[in-house]
C-alpha cells in the first residue's frame, strides 16, 4: 500500500482532486472530493449509496462511513504539520438516521484548533486533537456524528507501551 500511495504523490501533473480518487481504499469505495481547500480547513467528500454500500436493509452499511471518516482528520494533519507521524487513536461515531442516499462527509479544521495543536507540539512534543465531523444525507439531515481522536507525535516517537 505504501508504494501505491508513493506512487500517486509522484503524480505531479494530478490534481489533489484526481489523487485523492486514485487511493485504493477511496477508489474501491467510489469516493469524490467534492470541495476542498488547499490546506484542508473546508473538506467535503461524497460516499456513494450504491450495491457494493448498501447494508442488508438497502441502507449506509456503517463499515463503509468509517472507513471513509477514519483516515480524512489524520491526512489534514499531515498537511499541516509535515514533521509527524499522524494516526487515528479513536474514532466514535453516532448513527443518527438511516443513510438511505449518498451521503455527505463534512470535515472542517478550525484555524483556532490548528493553533492550539501547534501550542501543545511546542510544549509537550506531541497531540492528540478530536475532530468532529458529520455525514449529511441528500435531504440535508444530518445521518451521522462522528468524534475522531488522532495521534500527532514526533517522527521515530516511540510509545511507553510499544517498548515493553
Amino acid at each position: 500500500m505504501a508504494s501505491h500511495i508513493n506512487f500517486i504523490k509522484k503524480l505531479a501533473f494530478l490534481s489533489d482532486k484526481r489523487k485523492f480518487s486514485l487511493f485504493l481504499p477511496f477508489f474501491l469505495m467510489r469516493a469524490s472530493l467534492e470541495e476542498y481547500n488547499e490546506d484542508w480547513t473546508k473538506v467535503r467528500i461524497r460516499l456513494p449509496l450504491n450495491w457494493v454500500s448498501k447494508n442488508a436493509a438497502g441502507n449506509m452499511f456503517g463499515g463503509f462511513q468509517a472507513s471513509l471518516a477514519d483516515p480524512i482528520p489524520a491526512m489534514a494533519c499531515i498537511r499541516k504539520f509535515p514533521n509527524h507521524r499522524v494516526a487515528t487513536k479513536k474514532l466514535d461515531i453516532d448513527f443518527i438516521r438511516v443513510g438511505n442516499s449518498d451521503l455527505m462527509l463534512h470535515f472542517d479544521f478550525d484555524p483556532a484548533q490548528e493553533q492550539q495543536i501547534r501550542e501543545e507540539l511546542a510544549e509537550h512534543g506531541r497531540a492528540t486533537p478530536c475532530f468532529d465531523m458529520v455525514y449529511i444525507r441528500a435531504d440535508g439531515k444530518v445521518c451521522s456524528k462522528i468524534k475522531n481522536t488522532v495521534a500527532i507525535r514526533p517522527l521515530g516517537y516511540v510509545s511507553p507501551i510499544e517498548k515493553d
